[in-house]
């Protein structure tokens, strides 16, 4: 198997991303506007997240809802593909959380 057919490479072609992971992640606890996610991850900019987002919806792992009101309201939730990807996302959660990096401690939940 080479890299071009490896399935961890199609993988990290749809989450593969600075803040894709974390958009996801939030995504994964229900439908969230852009606004919401922009105060959830600060780090990114307006602009980054639009993008990621953008990509994640061209993949098909997430689905964009406008509602036709005044102001427009948009709202962003998983697809059923992205919610096959909800596992991924656990295990991913659950590692971090086991193993945080050298000298940082986590917080209790």
């Amino acid at each position: 198997m080479n890299y071009e057919s490896c399935p961890i490479t199609r993988t990290l072609e749809v989450i593969g991303g600075k803040w894709k992971p974390l958009i996801l992640h939030f995504l994964a606890e229900g439908p969230r506007r852009s606004g919401e996610l922009g105060r959830l991850v600060p780090q990114a900019s307006a602009k980054m997240l639009t993008q990621q987002l953008r990509e994640l919806e061209r993949d098909g792992v997430v689905q964009r809802k406008i509602y036709r009101e005044v102001p427009p309201r948009v709202e962003y939730s998983l697809s059923p593909l992205g919610q096959s990807l909800k596992p991924l996302m656990a295990a991913m959660c659950a590692w971090g959380a086991a193993n945080p990096r050298p000298g940082k401690r986590l917080k209790p939940a």
